[in-house]
């Protein structure tokens, strides 16, 4: 599932009916940012909407003379701010660990990589990642899940997987089912 995918999930499912616009944004260095503010004046970014309260025309701030952006944040309930809060946190996770992975490839001489773009990636670890030492450390397990799952034995994995499923390869009983559970289990993306 990529990043759209997942935000069209995220607001199929939720229930309100006005957007909190969450921006996703490269600065000049290519670190990536994922803000609820908007970037800087000049620089591109993608608009993600995500789902926040109803707006009811009678609200209290509606009523007080709020302007219409201060009226819709006083009506956001603090469990659809939460949600929110939660989207984007999810959001941020997904860079954190994709930049993660692709910094310990490109450090470990796996793949060739300059500077700028080892400087880029640490940044995005930056700008994306927690603070908090077992949030991080969860965040490293999942780069490294990542980079099983995207290595050479996973890929030999899931070619072998489709040759036996393809009935092209002679396979013992319970083959399938052994190879299946394999995949399943090292070789399915923590994040997508």
């Amino acid at each position: 599932m990529n990043l759209a995918s997942l935000l069209v999930a995220v607001v199929l499912v939720a229930q309100a009916s006005h957007a909190a616009t969450v921006y996703r944004w490269v600065d000049a260095d290519g670190v990536i940012h994922i803000t609820t503010e908007k970037p800087p004046a000049g620089v591109k970014a993608e608009k993600l909407n995500l789902s926040t309260a109803k707006q009811s025309s009678g609200s209290t701030a509606a009523r007080s003379g709020a302007t219409p952006t201060q009226a819709k944040a006083a009506t956001v309930s603090p469990a659809l701010a939460a949600e929110r809060a939660e989207v984007l946190d999810s959001l941020k996770n997904r860079e954190c660990v994709v930049a993660l992975e692709a910094l310990d490839r490109k450090t470990s001489a796996a793949e060739p990589a300059s500077a700028a773009e080892i400087k880029r990636l640490q940044q995005t670890v930056t700008a994306n990642c927690s603070s908090n030492p077992d949030r991080r450390q969860e965040q490293e397990n999942m780069a490294a899940r990542l980079r099983v799952a995207n290595g050479p034995t996973c890929t030999e994995a899931r070619s072998k997987l489709s040759e036996m499923l393809a009935g092209s390869a002679e396979v013992p009983q319970g083959g399938v089912r052994e190879q299946q559970k394999f995949v399943d289990e090292y070789c399915t993306p923590p994040v997508r």
